[in-house]
């Protein structure tokens, strides 16, 4: 059984990973966030510690590592974008290994500087890249791989995931801590897309806002298209009073059905670290490279069938 730390336990992800400890039979033994609403531990693993200020945290971290029979293994980081990076190199320094959430860190110069970290204390980083693991997305990965072609896939990739006037309150909304909407919400699919199609040969901004972003990518095997909102004026109308959140993949045409078991995928990314299968840094860095891109980009205008469908009224 390892022992794990939680940095971040009051957000809205952290009990996918709460879940995933218990489920692959090991003990969260310590969690520690700002705010105090995690009452969720007292269904999981009520006999966790928890704290609310970090120097009590790591102080009770060190503690614990001077006993090898309570030492942590693994500390789990679902903390605000913008500290991941912090928090990483801390448990790193405490000898453990870090599982942590998207995004990784927002550039590739925090993933050398974290590659450095990993070099000085011996331990590793994992990202949850949980839609790698999808059977929907491995089928569209080896069915791609095994149908030889000589002109690339056409992809249509459309998220709209509704969000109310809190998130503009929180962290989420400030772009120098979340990042920005193509980042905070897209870098699992940007990750997705290089998985299946290979390595980004062209990135392309049309557009980008608080609510907002779309452009063209363009992989080896694939030209997609792309949308992202937070706007529930964005929803389709066949689904608009019915649901709040809208996901597709359409490649050549066809909808690759992936909503189902999409929040299921934390305890099998636990799994695959725990078993030595993890996703490392290098393995983040694609993402990492696309979404730093996105950022930074001149929007320009979308070329001849390279622009997303939704984004036309938000053009006009």
């Amino acid at each position: 059984m390892k022992y794990f730390a939680l940095i971040g336990a009051a957000g809205y992800i952290a009990p996918r990973h709460m879940k995933a400890i218990k489920e692959t039979g090991n003990h969260l033994a310590m969690a520690y966030d700002i705010n105090d609403s995690v009452g969720i531990i007292d269904s999981i693993s009520p006999e966790s510690e928890f704290f609310t200020e970090f120097e009590r945290f790591i102080e009770s971290a060190w503690q614990r590592k001077r006993d090898p029979y309570t030492a942590l293994d693994y500390v789990s980081v679902c903390s605000p974008n913008h500290l991941h990076h912090a928090h990483i190199a801390a448990g790193l320094r405490l000898g453990c290994h870090v599982i942590c959430e998207k995004p990784l860190v927002p550039t590739p110069a925090l993933l050398d500087e974290l590659a450095k970290v990993e070099q000085e204390t011996g331990r590793r980083v994992f990202n949850i890249l949980q839609l790698r693991h999808h059977p929907a997305i491995v089928e569209l990965k080896e069915r791609v791989a095994g149908t030889p072609r000589d002109d690339k896939y056409d992809v249509e990739l459309t998220y709209i995931t509704s969000r109310g006037k809190w998130y503009h309150e929180s962290w989420k909304g400030d772009p120098r801590k979340s990042f920005g909407v193509a980042t905070n919400i897209g870098v699992h699919f940007f990750d997705m897309l290089h998985f299946v199609f290979g390595d980004l040969q062209r990135n392309v901004v049309h557009y980008l806002d608080e609510h907002r972003a779309a452009g063209f990518l363009e992989y080896q095997k694939a030209r997609v298209r792309w949308f992202l909102s937070i706007d529930s004026n964005d929803l389709p109308s066949s689904v608009q009073g019915q649901q709040t959140t809208y996901r597709s993949i359409l490649c050549e045409g066809r909808e690759i059905e992936f909503s189902g078991g999409f929040t299921d995928l934390h305890t099998v990314s636990y799994q695959e670290i725990l078993a030595g299968r993890g996703f490392g840094l290098e393995d983040a860095r694609h993402c990492i490279e696309t979404v730093d891109t996105i950022r930074n980009a001149a929007l320009e205008i979308p070329a001849r069938n390279e622009a997303h469908p939704c984004l036309k009224r938000h053009l006009m």
